[in-house]
């Protein structure tokens, strides 16, 4: 199982928010470029990039940034936020950017999120992003009247390389994830799931581990790597020593 550090980027930086408030943020880096070298030079097989400027705005604010990151290190990105037209998409797979996440458009624009993933087979992410049980798209900013079984069900496309499931009231707020509603929505889909919010000591990086045989594969981590609640050395060994515990047995 693959851990996967995230760098948030707002106005060029590297950031944390709390629960998806733009007005709630912590500075860890001027430049995000040197945070993803710093987790590649810990071990990190892949990071998680997102273009908070663009979520909100609906297109690319942060692209120059995204472009020093891809640039700087030798793993593979996936990157959301802003994404919402085929021109776009384009762009940052010419740009190098291994895997697209999709949310707010598989909603609002679903032919392209088809067109998407019929276009690059095995690169397209598609992001569910929830509170209280019901989808966000927007940035977070915009509530859908759709659960995230519902969601994960509609768009379950050959696509797709994988799920990103977040809990948005568990991000940034170091509460640990929501294990219940991650395990019920990999039981309710084929593909890869990946978990984000609330990891942030070991001890939660073993419950996500325990998912799975339930096809979870990964697990996006953020302020706790930044802060120090959680090392990031220690969670990828963890997961290294579980999976070859698991190919002996």
């Amino acid at each position: 199982m693959l851990v996967i550090p995230a760098i948030d980027i707002k106005d060029g930086k590297c950031v944390r928010l709390r629960q998806g408030r733009m007005s709630e943020e912590t500075v860890f880096s001027a430049f995000p470029e040197q945070m993803a070298l710093k987790w590649f030079d810990l071990g990190a097989e892949k990071i998680h990039v997102v273009d908070l400027n663009g979520a909100i705005k609906g297109l690319p604010v942060n692209s120059k940034v995204i472009k020093k990151i891809v640039e700087t290190v030798p793993i593979p990105i996936e990157l959301g936020g802003g994404i919402r037209d085929l021109d776009t998409l384009d762009a940052y797979m010419d740009l190098g950017v291994q895997e697209i996440i999709l949310g707010t458009v598989a909603l609002k624009d679903p032919d392209l999120f088809w067109e998407a993933c019929e276009k690059y087979p095995g690169r397209i992410i598609l992001a569910i992003d929830a509170k209280q049980g019901h989808v966000a798209i927007e940035g977070w900013t915009e509530s859908v009247g759709l659960s995230p079984v519902d969601m994960a069900k509609k768009f379950q496309h050959p696509g797709i390389s994988g799920i990103i499931y977040t809990d948005i009231s568990r991000d940034g707020m170091r509460t640990g994830p929501n294990v219940d509603a991650a395990a019920e929505l990999a039981k309710s889909v084929d593909v890869p799931l990946i978990v984000a919010g609330g990891i942030s000591d070991i001890t939660h990086v073993m419950e996500i581990l325990e998912l799975e045989p339930l096809g979870v594969t990964g697990m996006i981590t953020g302020r706790a790597i930044y802060d120090g609640s959680l090392d990031l050395e220690e969670a990828i060994r963890l997961c290294k020593k579980d999976k070859k515990k698991k190919d002996f047995s």
